[in-house]
């Protein structure tokens, strides 16, 4: 009788405590879980960077392409930089938008421009010019047609200002113009500004 007591009083704890002591402890794991969650949910934030804004460059002087006198400068655009420049120019762009007989002025009349500039501004601009021409259909000798005097607002220092000429004369005859010399002004305007005045060579 005692052997088989003895077998019954080891058989009996231990299933117990292992049951009880695995249930209990895995569970209490939990908690840790719940804590790292938390944590991946806190985001720090990063400081923002600076941004380091860079100044334009400052535009190239003398501009490229221009011709000088004094402390006068310009240059004769060819039809590319006209079409260019007006893109951003509201007054040149009014200016070949102006229409004879439902026909865009630069389309009825031969036209120029020039581009002038000053180092120290200038309070009005005279610009004058020729409009020369062959003589005929049969006699290709050049020959003056008119004249044109342009005159322009105010620039500051360096402003480039595109200024355009028109003649009155028809653009099929293709007349040219030429010979456009710029002066700066620096005394006040006694003159309509701007304006043009065409004078033929004929009157």
């Amino acid at each position: 009788m005692v052997p088989t007591h003895a077998a019954t009083t080891k058989a009996t704890p231990s299933p117990t405590a292992k049951t009880t002591a695995k249930a209990t402890a895995k569970p209490t794991v939990s908690p840790k879980a719940t804590a790292k969650a938390t944590k991946k949910a806190v985001v720090k934030k990063k400081p923002r960077k600076k941004v380091t804004i860079t100044p334009s460059p400052k535009p190239k002087w003398p501009p490229s392409g221009f011709k000088a006198n004094g402390d006068v400068y310009a240059k004769i655009p060819n039809a590319k930089e006209l079409v260019g420049t007006a893109s951003n120019s509201k007054i040149l762009t009014a200016q070949l938008a102006q229409k004879v007989d439902g026909v865009a002025i630069c389309e009825k009349y031969s036209c120029g421009a020039v581009q002038v500039a000053s180092l120290d501004g200038c309070t009005w601009w005279e610009v004058n010019s020729k409009l020369v021409g062959e003589t005929s259909a049969t006699d290709k000798t050049l020959k003056t047609f008119g004249s044109i005097r342009t005159l322009a607002g105010k620039t500051t220092s360096k402003q480039i200002t595109t200024i355009l000429i028109i003649s009155q004369e028809p653009l099929e005859l293709r007349h040219v113009v030429t010979n456009i010399s710029a002066i700066c002004h620096k005394n006040p305007a006694t003159e309509k500004i701007p304006s043009t005045t065409y004078k033929s060579a004929t009157n």
